[in-house]
């Protein structure tokens, strides 16, 4: 019991008899009394509450020399807005949906003073949302970047048509009795217009304008037949080689022949011509050169193949003759020298990387030094010779026996026609060789390919005894008058006597 006598004691001489009024505020009466003045300052936007507190607690954080920025109104993230705000904001939000009977007509810059001055704040500081009305103006020298991306206004690029080549040939010609024999050149196609096909011992003439069809000639003997056929440049007259190792000149016009060649010992199955000059190549290895407006015709042979020259192609501006034979090799001839005559020629370059027969050739008409050619089934390859350097500058394996090359001018294009495996005809941007487009129409192997005069379409044969016309290169309208415009007339220069 002494010990509850002693805390007695001690309670008695602790208690006070009247309350301390000169003692410091206490800790959690010092933190209620801030919070009630900072709630007090937040009713009241714009204006600052100037509210000094005796108190030892520091304001700020040691160290720290600016105050993080508040907007008016309170806390960035959670806005405080008192009860008369609220009630604004409800009466601006119920007064913009009411319609404008355009009798009140004040500017808002006497509004904003008005607010100001009843309010002590501008009202459309207060708005929640914006329902109605037309939308904000952004301000003056404000760029949306997300313009540049979503914009509908068309570009140059958006503007260029897109080019379509159709997978589906124009027109289909039956070729019946034609020969399935890789080395001849049975097609090709005049200035004026008239494609010439050889159907076994018969050349037929179709018209591309009108669609009528010719038979020209016919072989003596049935066991003949044509190897061979090259317009001149001006369309007029034909060459025809045959089995029996002539070459034949016929006037079109008149449907009439006007001499028939002999000097080869083999089948004639390449031709070209280069003016009055028209070459020919035969299955013995020899190439003829035969000056047409002169009786003793042959007037030089080219020895460089050891077996049947299957391709034979003057360059556009006469400086140099190709050949490409079964024995793989693609020889540079030089130009026939006025007044030469039964000589032997040399050849100026010889290459062998093709691995398997050369029948495809094709000169560059606007890079002259530029020759392509193609190899058989063993080869494959397309390959792009500079004829002055002798280099071959580019090569691309097609997967597939390449049977004639052909480039197209409207596009800067090269087209290849394909026999085994694929029978197909590829279009290849020149000179990245990539592939443009690719026409499988034809049933068997496509033998031969030729351009016509405006080089806007051409013209395949095939082993399925079909010639397919294909639309692929038609240039457009305005580009196509301004080319006319520039073209010149061909003139004939066989027209002198031919004998």
């Amino acid at each position: 019991m002494a010990q509850f006598g002693f805390e007695n004691d001690i309670h008695s001489i602790l208690k006070l008899d009247m309350p301390i009024t000169n003692a410091p505020m206490a800790r959690w009466q010092r933190k209620a009394s801030s919070s009630n003045t900072s709630g007090l300052s937040a009713l009241s936007p714009g204006k600052s509450a100037n509210v000094s507190l005796s108190s030892k607690t520091p304001t700020k954080t040691p160290g720290k020399g600016k105050k993080t920025p508040s907007k008016m109104g309170g806390d960035r993230f959670i806005p405080i807005r008192n009860n008369k705000q609220m009630d604004v904001a409800n009466f601006l939000l119920t007064k913009e949906n009411e319609p404008d009977d355009g009798k009140t007509t004040v500017s808002s810059e006497s509004k904003k003073a008005w607010s100001v001055t009843l309010n002590g704040y501008n009202i459309e500081d207060a708005k929640i949302l914006h329902l109605g009305g037309k939308p904000l103006n952004a301000p003056e020298g404000y760029q949306n970047n997300l313009k540049v991306l979503y914009s509908q206004v068309t570009t140059p690029a958006s503007l260029k048509k897109t080019r379509y080549i159709s997978s589906n040939p124009e027109r289909i010609l039956d070729a019946p009795e034609l020969l399935n024999d890789f080395y001849l050149n049975l097609l090709d196609w005049s200035s004026r217009n008239f494609v010439a096909v050889a159907l076994h011992n018969h050349v037929y003439l179709w018209n591309a304008a009108s669609g009528d069809i010719l038979l020209l000639m016919k072989l003596e003997r049935d066991e003949d037949y044509v190897c061979s056929l090259s317009w001149t440049k001006d369309g007029s007259y034909l060459a025809v080689g045959t089995s029996d190792s002539k070459v034949q000149l016929w006037d079109v016009e008149n449907q009439k022949r006007l001499r028939s060649m002999a000097s080869h010992t083999a089948r004639v199955g390449s031709l070209s011509w280069n003016d009055h000059i028209l070459s020919s190549g035969s299955r013995s290895g020899h190439i003829h050169h035969h000056d047409v407006r002169v009786a003793n015709h042959h007037i030089s042979t080219l020895a460089g193949h050891s077996q049947e020259v299957c391709g034979l192609k003057w360059s556009p501006d006469g400086r140099y003759l190709a050949s490409g034979g079964n024995d793989n090799l693609v020889c540079l001839w030089p130009r026939v020298q006025e007044g030469g005559s039964n000589g032997e020629g040399q050849f100026i370059r010889s290459w062998s990387e093709h691995q398997g027969a050369v029948k495809a050739l094709a000169w560059c008409p606007w890079q002259s030094n530029v020759l392509a050619s193609g190899g058989g089934t063993s080869d494959r390859h397309i390959r792009l010779w500079n004829v002055n350097s002798g280099s071959c500058f580019s090569s691309l394996d097609t997967q597939s026996q390449i049977s004639s090359l052909v480039f197209a001018p409207n596009y800067k294009e090269l087209v290849s026609a394909h026999g085994y495996a694929h029978n197909s005809i590829v279009i290849w941007k020149y000179p990245s060789l990539t592939k443009v487009a690719e026409l499988d129409g034809h049933e068997g192997r496509v033998l031969n390919l030729v351009l016509s005069p405006d080089c806007s379409t051409m013209a395949t044969v095939a082993a399925d005894e079909t010639i397919r016309i294909w639309k692929a290169f038609e240039m457009d309208p305005a580009k196509k008058k301004a080319k006319e415009r520039m073209a010149k007339p061909a003139t004939s220069v066989i027209n002198q006597s031919i004998r």
